[in-house]
């Protein structure tokens, strides 16, 4: 298997200010659980490209893409809106993020790689078309999955979110095109509390209540999720990896573990080797306890090995 790692240090510049949860220190984490679970030298190092403004526009208006670049601050911080704040480097950073997707789908579909995760921020799933929150500015699981189905010409495209909090943005973005799958797991009630009903082939929505463990959430996945990707045959899968749903995690209350996320991810990669050619990319959404992080995220990367 060649797997590669998408990164690039403008992630890091970002920063929402001193006592928010996602912050820059995040990336560190996944790099040293990466490391510490030896998988460092098995992933191959790719620089996150910026991502071109006609991959944007698939899934943001101009105008949404307008606002955003004239709310960025020269200097100092913007809010906009009580969890959402830009300093200088935050449009670079999530066009870097959302460039990684970008980059990762054309490797994979080229046959230059198997799998990639992009280990980036901000992260991007509550992005809505014309609206920014939830820490995240640019759909780019999304913008990754319209890439692959307009510029590739795939037909299906699977996108598997499996953060505590729902996927508002993504299915936003993706609504009513029935060339990808939506599926999600979240607790609920949680940010942002919403979300839309079900679609047969379409979206497939599987709320948890807080304290639900691996029971709970493995049901789910057997029951909703794999029959539903099995009828869609994705050619492509894509997923939104937030390791939030650790029972670590001081933003979320469901009690995941390392084994769960090692599963997810496993029974992921078999669907995509029935019917995607074994291709894969993954996003870093949330997780916010550093070590259940980077612990999660060397469990989640070591199954595309």
């Amino acid at each position: 298997m060649t797997v590669a790692l998408y990164q690039h240090p403008e992630c890091i510049r970002h920063d929402m200010g001193g006592g928010h949860p996602e912050r820059p220190a995040r990336l560190g984490a996944v790099m040293d659980g990466l490391a510490e679970a030896g998988l460092s030298d098995f992933l191959e190092q790719r620089e996150a490209p910026v991502v071109e403004r006609s991959a944007l526009l698939r899934a943001h208006p101009a105008v949404y893409l307008d606002f955003l670049a004239g709310h960025a601050p020269a200097s100092g911080t913007a809010r906009l809106d009580p969890d959402t704040i830009m300093n200088p480097h935050t449009l670079s950073a999530a066009a870097r993020a959302a460039g990684a997707g970008v980059a990762a789908v054309d490797a994979v579909l080229a046959g230059e790689l198997d799998a990639a995760f992009c280990a980036v921020r901000p992260p991007g799933h509550h992005a809505e078309k014309r609206v920014p929150m939830g820490f995240c500015f640019y759909s780019h699981i999304a913008v990754a999955a319209l890439h692959a189905l307009d510029h590739h010409g795939l037909d299906r495209v699977a996108i598997c979110d499996f953060d505590v909090h729902h996927g508002n943005g993504t299915e936003d973005v993706v609504d009513g095109d029935f060339r990808v799958l939506f599926c999600s797991t979240f607790e609920h009630p949680q940010f942002p509390g919403k979300f839309r009903h079900d679609v047969p082939g379409h979206r497939v929505n599987c709320p948890l209540t807080a304290g639900t463990g691996s029971d709970g959430f493995r049901r789910v996945i057997e029951e909703r999720w794999l029959p539903a990707l099995a009828a869609f045959e994705p050619q492509l899968v894509l997923i939104s990896a937030g390791f939030d749903a650790h029972r670590a995690d001081p933003l979320g209350g469901l009690v995941l573990g390392e084994a769960d996320f090692a599963w997810i991810t496993a029974r992921l990669v078999e669907v995509a080797g029935q019917h995607a050619q074994g291709r894969v990319v993954s996003m870093l959404e949330g997780g916010y306890d550093l070590a259940a992080l980077g612990r999660s995220a060397a469990a989640h990367v070591n199954e595309f090995i």
